[in-house]
């Protein structure tokens, strides 16, 4: 005899805390992207 079982949810419980910390890493990489092009473009404009 079988039992019937709910299907289990294609996305688990984690999905939106996975969602929330890829957002914080691409944040986080643009701003690290920022901060060196700005350090850049002062050690270019520097006047020596």
């Amino acid at each position: 005899m079988t039992t019937h079982r709910a299907p289990e949810p294609a996305a688990g419980p984690t999905q939106p805390v996975e969602r929330a910390v890829m957002a914080g890493l691409a944040l986080a990489v643009l701003a690290g992207v920022a901060w060196t092009a700005g350090m850049i473009y002062t050690l270019v404009e520097w006047p020596f």
